[in-house]
């Protein structure tokens, strides 16, 4: 059986690590290289790091950034925010993130999926969507939760992979910093519906939210960022806990292996 993956979350804006509750009311959580280094070094299975005002602002995304975390990190991070284009992407692999993310960029033009998967393979390749429950489906919505889209979250997911993405992000504005839990329903639905593996982020507050993310749902992976960054968790704790749930995970002194 295929380990379960704990992964912290940067979300970074002007250089510095943020969070916020339903992508609003952000709050400094600290130097991203720093904490990219802490987690490194408490058995993170990887990274992502999130230029959360990228798309709104229209900037390029942190190449220098994704370059200065290569420089210390041993395990593989994902960069997103902004990436407009498949030579940016190639940018960003190039100085050392072994993924990138795209997301408002490619509801805008999808063609992008499958040209980044093309040049620079699937593995690399990740579809991030943001999405909030409406009614009775997850709507996706783009430019950091500030513009609602109409497409069907597990329907532009099952369509991402089949252009060529090789992993989905899966982001709950409903749960986003809330502390209320993983989505469970809307995990599950897309899990179920692509082949690839999918993170699930948004709402995670305690080492029991993991356990019922991987014993409820289809998850590869649980993604969180605020408990983790003022210390209300450790990536160690939630992989214990999920050791004796009998949930497989990388032991922490392996995480560099």
């Amino acid at each position: 059986m295929l380990t379960k993956r704990i992964i912290p979350c940067l979300d970074v804006k002007d250089g510095r690590v943020v969070k916020g509750t339903r992508f609003a009311d952000l709050r400094d959580a600290g130097d991203p290289v720093e904490l990219a280094t802490r987690y490194d070094r408490d058995g993170a299975d990887e990274l992502v790091f999130l230029d959360i005002t990228a798309s709104a602002e229209k900037r390029r995304t942190v190449v220098e950034l994704a370059a200065r975390v290569a420089d210390v990190l041993f395990i593989p991070f994902t960069v997103g925010g902004g990436i407009g284009s498949a030579d940016l992407a190639g940018e960003i692999l190039r100085v050392g993130a072994d993924k990138v993310a795209v997301n408002s960029a490619a509801v805008r033009d999808p063609a992008i999926i499958g040209e980044i998967a093309r040049r620079y393979g699937s593995q690399a390749t990740v579809l991030s969507i943001d999405a909030r429950h409406v009614a009775d489906h997850w709507e996706v919505v783009i430019d950091g939760g500030r513009m609602p889209t109409g497409r069907d979250a597990v329907a532009w997911a099952t369509d991402g992979v089949a252009r060529g993405a090789g992993e989905i992000l899966l982001n709950s504005i409903d749960r986003d910093g809330t502390k209320l839990g993983f989505d469970l329903a809307f995990t599950d639905a897309v899990a179920r519906a692509v082949a690839v593996p999918v993170i699930a982020s948004g709402g995670a507050a305690s080492a029991a939210d993991f356990v019922d993310l991987f014993a409820r749902t289809q998850a590869d992976a649980g993604l969180a960022a605020s408990i983790f960054h003022y210390g209300e968790l450790t990536v160690g704790s939630v992989k214990d806990a999920l050791m004796a749930a009998g949930i497989p995970v990388r032991p922490r002194e392996r995480a560099f292996a």
